[in-house]
Protein backbone atom coordinates (compact mmCIF):
# COMPACT_ATOMS: atom_id res chain seq x y z
CA UNK A 1 0.00 0.00 0.00
CA UNK A 2 0.95 3.67 -0.25
CA UNK A 3 1.66 5.60 2.95
CA UNK A 4 3.11 8.95 4.00
CA UNK A 5 6.42 8.27 5.73
CA UNK A 6 8.73 10.44 7.82
CA UNK A 7 12.17 10.28 6.22
CA UNK A 8 14.06 12.81 8.32
CA UNK A 9 13.72 16.34 9.61
CA UNK A 10 11.56 18.40 7.21
CA UNK A 11 11.18 15.44 4.87
CA UNK A 12 8.18 13.22 4.13
CA UNK A 13 7.67 10.82 1.23
CA UNK A 14 4.86 8.67 -0.10
CA UNK A 15 6.26 5.15 -0.11
CA UNK A 16 5.12 1.62 -0.84
CA UNK A 17 4.96 -0.25 2.48
CA UNK A 18 3.50 -3.59 3.61
CA UNK A 19 -0.23 -3.69 4.27
CA UNK A 20 -1.16 -3.81 7.97
CA UNK A 21 -2.34 -7.07 9.48
CA UNK A 22 -4.23 -8.13 12.60
CA UNK A 23 -1.82 -8.54 15.50
CA UNK A 24 -4.26 -8.87 18.42
CA UNK A 25 -7.75 -10.26 18.79
CA UNK A 26 -9.31 -6.81 19.30
CA UNK A 27 -7.70 -5.28 16.21
CA UNK A 28 -9.48 -4.14 13.08
CA UNK A 29 -8.13 -3.17 9.66
CA UNK A 30 -9.61 -0.04 8.13
CA UNK A 31 -9.49 1.00 4.49
CA UNK A 32 -8.82 4.71 4.89
CA UNK A 33 -11.23 6.96 2.99
CA UNK A 34 -10.13 10.33 4.43
CA UNK A 35 -7.21 11.52 6.50
CA UNK A 36 -5.78 14.91 7.43
CA UNK A 37 -2.57 16.73 8.23
CA UNK A 38 -2.63 18.10 11.78
CA UNK A 39 -0.66 20.96 13.27
CA UNK A 40 0.84 18.40 15.65
CA UNK A 41 2.31 16.61 12.64
CA UNK A 42 4.46 19.67 12.01
CA UNK A 43 6.21 19.10 15.35
CA UNK A 44 7.26 15.70 13.96
CA UNK A 45 8.22 17.19 10.62
CA UNK A 46 10.41 19.80 12.31
CA UNK A 47 12.16 17.19 14.46
CA UNK A 48 10.97 18.55 17.81
CA UNK A 49 9.39 15.27 18.95
CA UNK A 50 12.10 12.67 19.68
CA UNK A 51 12.21 8.97 18.77
CA UNK A 52 10.98 9.30 15.17
CA UNK A 53 12.55 6.74 12.84
CA UNK A 54 13.06 6.76 9.09
CA UNK A 55 10.03 5.18 7.45
CA UNK A 56 7.53 5.78 10.27
CA UNK A 57 4.01 6.19 8.86
CA UNK A 58 2.47 9.51 9.84
CA UNK A 59 -1.10 10.57 10.58
CA UNK A 60 -3.46 10.46 13.55
CA UNK A 61 -6.62 11.92 12.00
CA UNK A 62 -8.29 9.29 9.84
CA UNK A 63 -11.47 7.38 9.11
CA UNK A 64 -12.62 4.69 6.75
CA UNK A 65 -14.34 1.36 6.19
CA UNK A 66 -13.67 -1.71 8.31
CA UNK A 67 -12.42 -4.54 6.07
CA UNK A 68 -11.18 -7.08 8.64
CA UNK A 69 -11.76 -7.70 12.35
CA UNK A 70 -10.11 -9.77 15.05
CA UNK A 71 -11.93 -12.62 16.80
CA UNK A 72 -11.92 -10.84 20.15
CA UNK A 73 -14.27 -8.05 19.11
CA UNK A 74 -17.70 -8.63 20.61
CA UNK A 75 -21.10 -7.52 19.39
CA UNK A 76 -20.37 -3.94 20.44
CA UNK A 77 -17.22 -3.78 18.32
CA UNK A 78 -17.01 -2.71 14.69
CA UNK A 79 -17.93 -5.16 11.96
CA UNK A 80 -16.74 -5.53 8.39
CA UNK A 81 -18.42 -2.86 6.29
CA UNK A 82 -18.86 -0.36 9.13
CA UNK A 83 -17.85 3.23 8.49
CA UNK A 84 -15.77 4.48 11.42
CA UNK A 85 -13.81 7.47 12.72
CA UNK A 86 -10.70 6.61 14.73
CA UNK A 87 -9.68 8.77 17.73
CA UNK A 88 -5.98 9.62 17.89
CA UNK A 89 -5.28 8.34 21.47
CA UNK A 90 -5.36 4.57 21.79
CA UNK A 91 -7.32 3.43 24.86
CA UNK A 92 -7.81 -0.03 26.32
CA UNK A 93 -11.12 0.91 27.94
CA UNK A 94 -10.42 -0.99 31.16
CA UNK A 95 -7.58 0.63 33.11
CA UNK A 96 -8.05 3.21 35.88
CA UNK A 97 -7.40 6.10 33.50
CA UNK A 98 -9.91 4.85 30.93
CA UNK A 99 -12.55 4.22 33.61
CA UNK A 100 -12.09 7.87 34.62
CA UNK A 101 -12.51 8.88 30.92
CA UNK A 102 -8.86 9.99 30.76
CA UNK A 103 -8.38 7.97 27.60
CA UNK A 104 -5.27 9.87 26.50
CA UNK A 105 -3.58 8.67 29.71
CA UNK A 106 -4.41 4.98 29.13
CA UNK A 107 -2.09 2.79 31.18
CA UNK A 108 -2.06 -0.19 28.81
CA UNK A 109 -1.90 1.02 25.20
CA UNK A 110 1.68 2.32 24.93
CA UNK A 111 4.19 -0.54 24.48
CA UNK A 112 7.02 1.99 24.96
CA UNK A 113 5.69 3.23 28.29
CA UNK A 114 9.18 3.19 29.77
CA UNK A 115 10.37 5.80 27.28
CA UNK A 116 7.38 8.05 27.96
CA UNK A 117 7.87 7.65 31.70
CA UNK A 118 11.43 8.95 31.45
CA UNK A 119 10.19 12.02 29.56
CA UNK A 120 6.99 12.78 31.48
CA UNK A 121 7.27 11.06 34.86
CA UNK A 122 4.44 8.67 33.99
CA UNK A 123 3.54 7.04 30.67
CA UNK A 124 0.89 8.32 28.31
CA UNK A 125 -1.41 6.48 25.91
CA UNK A 126 -0.29 5.20 22.55
CA UNK A 127 -0.96 7.53 19.61
CA UNK A 128 -1.16 6.66 15.93
CA UNK A 129 1.69 7.94 13.81
CA UNK A 130 3.30 9.99 16.55
CA UNK A 131 6.79 8.67 17.28
CA UNK A 132 8.02 5.72 19.30
CA UNK A 133 7.59 7.81 22.44
CA UNK A 134 3.87 7.11 22.05
CA UNK A 135 4.19 3.50 20.96
CA UNK A 136 5.52 3.54 17.41
CA UNK A 137 2.08 2.77 15.95
CA UNK A 138 1.69 3.20 12.20
CA UNK A 139 -0.45 6.21 11.36
CA UNK A 140 -3.45 6.74 9.15
CA UNK A 141 -1.99 8.78 6.30
CA UNK A 142 -2.11 5.58 4.30
CA UNK A 143 -4.42 3.41 2.24
CA UNK A 144 -5.01 1.03 5.16
CA UNK A 145 -4.51 1.25 8.93
CA UNK A 146 -4.57 -1.13 11.87
CA UNK A 147 -6.92 0.05 14.63
CA UNK A 148 -5.96 -1.19 18.10
CA UNK A 149 -8.62 -2.07 20.72
CA UNK A 150 -11.12 -1.35 17.97
CA UNK A 151 -14.11 -1.90 20.23
CA UNK A 152 -13.02 1.22 22.17
CA UNK A 153 -11.30 3.16 19.41
CA UNK A 154 -13.63 3.16 16.42
CA UNK A 155 -16.79 5.28 16.35
CA UNK A 156 -19.45 3.99 13.95
CA UNK A 157 -20.96 6.56 11.62
CA UNK A 158 -24.44 5.30 10.89
CA UNK A 159 -25.80 8.36 9.09
CA UNK A 160 -25.22 9.91 5.67
CA UNK A 161 -22.94 12.63 7.04
CA UNK A 162 -19.97 13.11 4.72
CA UNK A 163 -16.39 12.20 5.59
CA UNK A 164 -15.51 15.88 5.80
CA UNK A 165 -18.28 16.49 8.32
CA UNK A 166 -17.07 13.80 10.72
CA UNK A 167 -13.33 13.31 10.01
CA UNK A 168 -12.23 15.89 12.57
CA UNK A 169 -13.92 13.95 15.37
CA UNK A 170 -10.61 12.05 15.33
CA UNK A 171 -8.74 14.95 16.95
CA UNK A 172 -9.00 18.66 16.23
CA UNK A 173 -12.72 19.14 16.88
CA UNK A 174 -12.75 17.36 20.28
CA UNK A 175 -9.41 18.96 21.19
CA UNK A 176 -10.70 22.45 20.46
CA UNK A 177 -13.97 21.82 22.25
CA UNK A 178 -12.15 20.37 25.26
CA UNK A 179 -10.01 23.51 25.44
CA UNK A 180 -13.18 25.49 26.04
CA UNK A 181 -14.69 22.84 28.30
CA UNK A 182 -11.64 22.97 30.61
CA UNK A 183 -12.26 26.70 31.10
CA UNK A 184 -15.52 26.23 33.01
CA UNK A 185 -16.98 29.16 31.06
CA UNK A 186 -19.72 31.13 32.74
CA UNK A 187 -22.41 33.04 30.88
CA UNK A 188 -21.14 36.40 29.65
CA UNK A 189 -17.41 35.77 30.07
CA UNK A 190 -14.64 36.83 27.69
CA UNK A 191 -12.37 34.12 26.28
CA UNK A 192 -9.08 34.71 24.45
CA UNK A 193 -7.65 32.02 22.19
CA UNK A 194 -3.98 31.98 21.18
CA UNK A 195 -3.71 30.37 17.74
CA UNK A 196 -6.31 30.52 14.98
CA UNK A 197 -5.46 27.22 13.36
CA UNK A 198 -8.04 24.45 13.22
CA UNK A 199 -7.86 23.64 16.94
CA UNK A 200 -8.05 27.33 17.83
CA UNK A 201 -11.04 27.83 15.53
CA UNK A 202 -12.88 24.94 17.18
CA UNK A 203 -11.90 26.22 20.63
CA UNK A 204 -13.57 29.51 19.70
CA UNK A 205 -16.68 27.68 18.51
CA UNK A 206 -16.71 25.68 21.74
CA UNK A 207 -16.32 28.79 23.89
CA UNK A 208 -19.27 30.45 22.21
CA UNK A 209 -21.38 27.28 22.47
CA UNK A 210 -20.59 27.10 26.20
CA UNK A 211 -21.75 30.65 26.91
CA UNK A 212 -18.90 33.09 26.23
CA UNK A 213 -20.08 36.61 25.47
CA UNK A 214 -16.97 37.60 23.55
CA UNK A 215 -14.25 35.45 21.96
CA UNK A 216 -10.91 36.89 20.86
CA UNK A 217 -8.64 35.21 18.29
CA UNK A 218 -4.89 35.89 18.53
CA UNK A 219 -2.65 35.10 15.57
CA UNK A 220 -0.53 36.85 12.96
CA UNK A 221 -1.75 35.21 9.74
CA UNK A 222 -4.36 37.45 8.05
CA UNK A 223 -6.26 34.53 6.50
CA UNK A 224 -6.63 32.83 9.89
CA UNK A 225 -7.82 36.01 11.55
CA UNK A 226 -10.25 36.60 8.68
CA UNK A 227 -11.64 33.08 9.17
CA UNK A 228 -12.22 33.86 12.85
CA UNK A 229 -13.70 37.29 12.10
CA UNK A 230 -16.13 35.70 9.64
CA UNK A 231 -17.58 33.77 12.60
CA UNK A 232 -18.05 36.97 14.59
CA UNK A 233 -14.94 36.73 16.79
CA UNK A 234 -12.73 39.69 17.71
CA UNK A 235 -9.16 39.47 16.41
CA UNK A 236 -5.69 40.54 17.57
CA UNK A 237 -2.66 40.41 15.26
CA UNK A 238 0.37 39.93 17.51
CA UNK A 239 2.72 41.21 14.81
CA UNK A 240 0.95 44.57 14.89
CA UNK A 241 0.06 45.22 18.53
CA UNK A 242 1.12 44.21 22.03
CA UNK A 243 -1.18 41.33 22.89
CA UNK A 244 -1.61 42.02 26.61
CA UNK A 245 -2.32 45.71 26.01
CA UNK A 246 -4.87 44.89 23.32
CA UNK A 247 -6.63 42.39 25.57
CA UNK A 248 -6.74 44.85 28.47
CA UNK A 249 -8.38 47.37 26.17
CA UNK A 250 -10.93 44.82 24.99
CA UNK A 251 -11.80 43.80 28.55
CA UNK A 252 -11.98 47.12 30.38
CA UNK A 253 -8.56 46.64 31.97
CA UNK A 254 -9.28 43.30 33.70
CA UNK A 255 -7.99 40.80 31.17
CA UNK A 256 -9.89 37.87 29.66
CA UNK A 257 -11.76 35.64 32.10
CA UNK A 258 -10.44 32.52 30.39
CA UNK A 259 -7.40 32.03 28.14
CA UNK A 260 -6.70 29.13 25.77
CA UNK A 261 -3.27 28.17 24.41
CA UNK A 262 -3.95 26.34 21.14
CA UNK A 263 -0.39 26.82 19.86
CA UNK A 264 2.14 24.82 21.86
CA UNK A 265 5.82 24.18 21.41
CA UNK A 266 6.53 26.12 18.21
CA UNK A 267 4.93 29.45 19.11
CA UNK A 268 6.26 32.65 17.56
CA UNK A 269 6.31 36.10 19.11
CA UNK A 270 5.66 39.60 17.81
CA UNK A 271 8.86 40.92 19.41
CA UNK A 272 11.94 39.91 17.41
CA UNK A 273 14.31 39.70 20.38
CA UNK A 274 11.98 37.34 22.28
CA UNK A 275 11.47 35.19 19.20
CA UNK A 276 15.21 34.93 18.56
CA UNK A 277 15.93 34.09 22.20
CA UNK A 278 13.62 31.10 22.30
CA UNK A 279 14.44 29.87 18.80
CA UNK A 280 18.14 29.87 19.73
CA UNK A 281 17.49 27.97 22.97
CA UNK A 282 15.33 25.45 21.15
CA UNK A 283 17.86 24.97 18.36
CA UNK A 284 20.64 24.27 20.87
CA UNK A 285 18.30 22.01 22.91
CA UNK A 286 18.65 24.27 25.95
CA UNK A 287 14.86 24.05 25.96
CA UNK A 288 12.61 21.82 23.89
CA UNK A 289 9.59 24.12 23.50
CA UNK A 290 8.96 27.79 22.74
CA UNK A 291 6.34 28.89 25.28
CA UNK A 292 5.50 32.39 23.99
CA UNK A 293 1.76 31.74 23.84
CA UNK A 294 1.68 30.12 27.28
CA UNK A 295 3.60 33.01 28.86
CA UNK A 296 1.26 35.56 27.29
CA UNK A 297 -1.85 33.66 28.32
CA UNK A 298 -0.71 33.53 31.96
CA UNK A 299 0.28 37.19 32.03
CA UNK A 300 -2.91 38.33 30.26
CA UNK A 301 -5.54 36.29 32.11
CA UNK A 302 -7.50 38.13 34.78
CA UNK A 303 -6.75 37.27 38.39
CA UNK A 304 -8.64 34.16 39.41
CA UNK A 305 -9.11 33.11 35.80
CA UNK A 306 -8.36 29.86 33.98
CA UNK A 307 -5.61 29.13 31.47
CA UNK A 308 -6.44 26.08 29.34
CA UNK A 309 -3.59 24.46 27.39
CA UNK A 310 -4.20 22.08 24.49
CA UNK A 311 -1.29 23.17 22.29
CA UNK A 312 1.23 20.32 22.33
CA UNK A 313 4.29 20.63 24.59
CA UNK A 314 6.92 17.94 24.58
CA UNK A 315 9.45 18.71 27.27
CA UNK A 316 11.08 21.70 28.98
CA UNK A 317 10.26 25.41 28.71
CA UNK A 318 12.16 28.44 29.94
CA UNK A 319 10.99 31.49 31.91
CA UNK A 320 7.50 30.26 32.75
CA UNK A 321 5.88 33.04 34.84
CA UNK A 322 5.11 30.85 37.84
CA UNK A 323 4.90 33.90 40.10
CA UNK A 324 2.00 35.35 38.10
CA UNK A 325 0.29 31.98 38.06
CA UNK A 326 0.61 31.45 41.81
CA UNK A 327 0.15 34.97 43.18
CA UNK A 328 -2.90 35.79 41.08
CA UNK A 329 -4.77 32.56 41.82
CA UNK A 330 -4.83 31.31 38.26
CA UNK A 331 -5.95 27.80 37.45
CA UNK A 332 -3.86 26.05 34.81
CA UNK A 333 -5.56 23.10 33.12
CA UNK A 334 -4.12 21.05 30.29
CA UNK A 335 -4.12 17.74 28.51
CA UNK A 336 -4.06 15.66 25.39
CA UNK A 337 -7.71 15.29 24.54
CA UNK A 338 -9.51 12.12 25.70
CA UNK A 339 -11.22 12.09 22.32
CA UNK A 340 -13.45 9.10 23.03
CA UNK A 341 -15.24 11.14 25.75
CA UNK A 342 -16.31 13.85 23.31
CA UNK A 343 -16.95 12.01 20.04
CA UNK A 344 -20.60 11.04 20.44
CA UNK A 345 -21.81 14.38 21.89
CA UNK A 346 -20.01 16.29 19.13
CA UNK A 347 -21.35 13.93 16.47
CA UNK A 348 -24.81 14.87 17.70
CA UNK A 349 -24.02 18.59 17.39
CA UNK A 350 -22.78 18.05 13.84
CA UNK A 351 -25.89 16.08 12.90
CA UNK A 352 -28.11 18.87 14.26
CA UNK A 353 -26.19 21.54 12.36
CA UNK A 354 -24.86 23.22 15.50
CA UNK A 355 -21.20 22.83 14.45
CA UNK A 356 -19.78 22.83 10.92
CA UNK A 357 -16.29 21.27 11.00
CA UNK A 358 -15.89 21.65 7.24
CA UNK A 359 -15.42 25.40 7.60
CA UNK A 360 -11.69 25.00 8.32
CA UNK A 361 -10.89 22.89 5.23
CA UNK A 362 -8.93 24.90 2.69
CA UNK A 363 -7.10 22.20 0.72
CA UNK A 364 -8.11 18.77 -0.58
CA UNK A 365 -5.38 16.62 -2.10
CA UNK A 366 -4.83 12.99 -3.08
CA UNK A 367 -2.62 11.03 -0.71
CA UNK A 368 0.12 10.96 -3.31
CA UNK A 369 0.46 14.75 -3.01
CA UNK A 370 0.92 14.69 0.78
CA UNK A 371 4.47 16.14 0.64
CA UNK A 372 3.06 19.18 -1.17
CA UNK A 373 0.31 19.39 1.45
CA UNK A 374 2.91 19.41 4.23
CA UNK A 375 4.82 22.17 2.45
CA UNK A 376 1.70 24.31 2.07
CA UNK A 377 0.67 23.75 5.68
CA UNK A 378 4.08 24.24 7.29
CA UNK A 379 4.84 27.42 5.37
CA UNK A 380 1.26 28.77 5.54
CA UNK A 381 1.12 29.12 1.78
CA UNK A 382 -2.02 29.72 -0.26
CA UNK A 383 -4.08 30.41 2.89
CA UNK A 384 -3.62 26.82 4.07
CA UNK A 385 -5.62 26.17 7.24
CA UNK A 386 -6.39 22.45 6.99
CA UNK A 387 -5.44 19.78 4.46
CA UNK A 388 -7.61 16.70 3.85
CA UNK A 389 -5.99 13.79 1.98
CA UNK A 390 -7.86 11.12 0.05
CA UNK A 391 -6.12 7.75 -0.60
Amino acid sequence: MKAVCWTGRNSVEVQEVPDPSLLNSRDAIVKVTSTAICGSDLHLLDGHVPTMQNGDILGHEFMGEVVETGPGLGDDGPRVGDRVVVPFPIACGACAACRAELYSCCENSNPNAGIAERFFGHPTAGIYGYSHLTGGFAGGQAEYARVVFADVNALRIESDLTDEQVLFLSDVLPTGYMAADLCDIQEGEIVAVWGAGAVGQFAMDGARALGAEKVVAIDKEPYRLEMAAAQGYDTVNFDEVDVRSALLELTGGRGPDKCIDAVGMEATHGAAHVRVYDRAKQATRAESDRPHALRQAIMSCRSGGVVSVVGVYGGIVDKLPAGAWMNRSLTLRAGQCPVQKYMKPLLGLIARGKIDPTRVITHRLPLTEAPHGYELFKNKQDGCEKVVLTP
